[in-house]
């Protein structure tokens, strides 16, 4: 059922002005903001890309002796690790290279240490487990088989490939290969499953616009199992307006959907047969994003004009995966929210609204300050009205911030990740073109 398919997309995928030599993302966006600067605007995007990093080195499992070897943790404060948080984990090494904070050797041996542990775990038809248990490297009980979590997963592992060569291409292009995409497929429906578990089978369906942009991609250039141009036609595509911002948006609204897609996928200049831009649009629902905080700004003392990003994370009451903003669902009441800002949402958008983003980052490093100050950046999300401020840092939300950050500032990921050659025919076989064309 719909409503059930929906709502399973938080739920099954969730429980997840810089320096003058950079090479800056040129983008537009139609509000600026002022807030005063107490440090370099450099400095602080270079203090959460270094924590980010930090985490994704330090809580990835390196005792070789153990099966779990190259799991990351999903979350600081806990047992459990994610095949999402370990796909972003892959990704962040080349970045920890090129920024200096590793050794390309280190990154190697970590890389494909990693690659060849985690092609040993259990799966099914290729597919990885959402959530492993971080010292056994065991499946967490009653968990699903998460196509989505696994597309991460291989994004990382392809773009690592692209990056060292040699054996880690090898092991990443050999995993890739193993995933049986068609298995996961309801051809009758022209729509990928959601979930699929032991004892219950395939569970709801990809059947709105997400996050699921690279599963179309990767199961189209797949050279094993491919499903072609019939799945990304076969999701529906919601068009709605917020202001005066018209786009296609997810259910909820929550900004992490509108993103993780161009983590590793440059959609600027590419459009489809139907002449959609899905960097355009994620530009136009970043930019909403940020008009429904403004107009929410007399409900909660945590809305301001320096701040916007709602999108799933931790909250005062627990993890939610129904943070948003309008337009969600058909009727703009799905999305939730109770004053939580997660900095991941801005920063995982500085690609979109680059002046809106870094000014956030700005408001919540030199504002906000030493209470989301932690051991790897900043930590999840604040709310000012219930006076609460995470303590733990999540991986998912790390990595959206570490790579998007990258991608604005020299492009890294996107570099290398477009020389995939089948990224490349997943690209064609959808129909993408360049714009113009």
């Amino acid at each position: 059922m719909k409503r059930f398919s929906i709502v399973c997309i938080s739920i099954i995928t969730m429980i997840l002005l810089v320096g003058c030599t950079e090479k800056k993302v040129t983008t537009k966006t139609t509000t600026t903001t002022t807030t005063t600067t107490n440090t370099p605007l450099d400095d602080v995007l270079s203090y959460e890309m270094k924590g980010s990093f930090d985490f994704f080195w330090n809580e990835t499992m390196t005792t070789e002796s153990l099966k779990s070897y190259g799991l990351t943790k999903d979350r600081t404060n806990g047992p459990v690790a994610s095949i999402a948080s370990s796909g972003f984990a892959l990704s962040a090494i080349p970045i920890g290279i090129e920024n200096g904070y590793i050794t390309y050797d280190e990154g190697y041996e970590r890389a494909l240490k990693t690659l060849k542990s985690l092609k040993e775990l259990e799966r099914e038809h290729g597919f990885y487990y959402h959530f492993y248990t971080y010292l056994t490297g065991k499946k967490r009980d009653g968990v699903e088989l998460s196509n989505i979590d696994t597309a991460i997963f291989i994004s990382g592992a392809l773009f690592a490939g692209e990056y060292f060569g040699g054996e880690v291409t090898t092991v990443a292009k050999e995993i890739y290969d193993e995933v049986n995409w068609q298995w996961f497929y309801n051809d009758s429906k022209n729509q990928f499953y959601m979930a699929w578990y032991p004892d219950k089978g395939f569970q709801g369906a990809w059947d709105f616009y997400a996050e699921q942009l690279m599963m179309y991609v990767l199961a189209a250039g797949s050279d094993t199992y491919p499903v072609g141009k019939e799945a990304y036609d076969g999701f529906i595509k919601h068009v709605a307006t917020y202001k005066d911002h018209t786009f296609i948006h997810s259910w909820f609204g929550s900004l992490f959907t509108y993103q993780f897609s161009h983590a590793w996928i440059d959609f600027r200049n590419i459009t489809d047969s139907k002449g959609i831009n899905w960097f355009d649009n994620s530009v136009e629902a970043s930019l909403a994003n940020y008009e429904y905080t403004q107009s929410q700004s007399s409900r909660f003392e945590t809305f301001n004009e320096n701040v916007f990003g709602m999108t799933a994370s931790d909250g005062p009451f627990g993890y939610s995966g129904y943070y948003g903003a309008m337009p969600s669902g058909y009727d703009n009441k799905a999305h939730k929210n109770d004053g939580t800002i997660p900095p991941c949402g801005a920063l995982g958008s500085i690609v979109f609204t680059p002046e809106l983003s870094i000014n956030a980052a700005n408001y919540f490093y030199n504002e906000i300050g030493e209470k989301i100050k932690g051991k790897y950046g900043f930590t999840d999300a604040y709310n000012l009205d219930e006076d609460w401020y995470a303590s733990s840092h999540i991986g998912i939300d790390k990595g959206i911030t570490l790579l998007m950050i990258e991608n604005y500032r020299n492009e890294t990921i996107w570099t290398h990740f477009m020389k995939n050659d089948q990224v490349q025919k997943g690209l064609e076989t959808l129909g993408f073109t360049e714009s113009g064309e």
